[in-house]
């Protein structure tokens, strides 16, 4: 019956928020705990809608305007200065430390499993930076592949582990 009961009001006629039955009469209303009740909180600030707050926007404030003052493009190209020859200097020094890998050197290449030269149709050199095989290479491995491919299809295990044992024996 309380809550939706009548409300309790103060002689002048204010309600005090929260009273739950009490009043407060004459000093008592100028207590630190009481005036608070009587006080109102300030009404927070109205937020303004996005097309007030898209009003105020223009050309400026995307920096369209930066220019017109004539402040900001000499620091501009101050700094753009420093910049492009912080960048030159950078890349020289990295140039210089780099080795040119594909420089033809005119001495003779002692490993020619490493380098081989050869020369296209427009006079170029063509330097492999892997080792290449030659063909008689490639003609033993496959004979190799081919002779174990036989032997594993063919020989026995025992046969097999005999002839690897005759290996490690001569070292071969």
């Amino acid at each position: 019956w309380q809550r939706i009961g009548p409300r309790m009001l103060d002689h002048e006629g204010k309600e005090v928020p929260g009273n739950r039955g009490y009043k407060y009469f004459g000093a008592a209303r100028d207590l630190p705990g009481v005036r608070e009740l009587f006080e109102t909180d300030p009404t927070p600030a109205q937020r303004k809608t996005r097309g007030e707050l898209m009003k105020d926007v223009d050309a400026e404030y995307y920096g369209y305007r930066d220019e017109d003052d004539g402040v900001l493009l000499p620091l501009e190209a101050e700094y753009e200065r420093k910049a492009v020859s912080e960048a030159v200097q950078k890349w020289r020094t990295e140039k210089e430390s780099r080795v040119h890998i594909y420089t033809v050197h005119n001495e003779e290449v002692e490993d020619e499993e490493n380098r081989e030269e050869t020369e296209g149709e427009e006079g170029v050199g063509f330097i492999a930076h892997v080792p290449v095989p030659s063909q008689k290479e490639v003609e033993e491995a496959l004979v190799r592949r081919k002779k174990m491919e036989l032997l594993q299809r063919y020989a026995s295990e025992t046969l097999q582990a005999q002839s690897q044992e005759a290996r490690t024996l001569l070292g071969l």
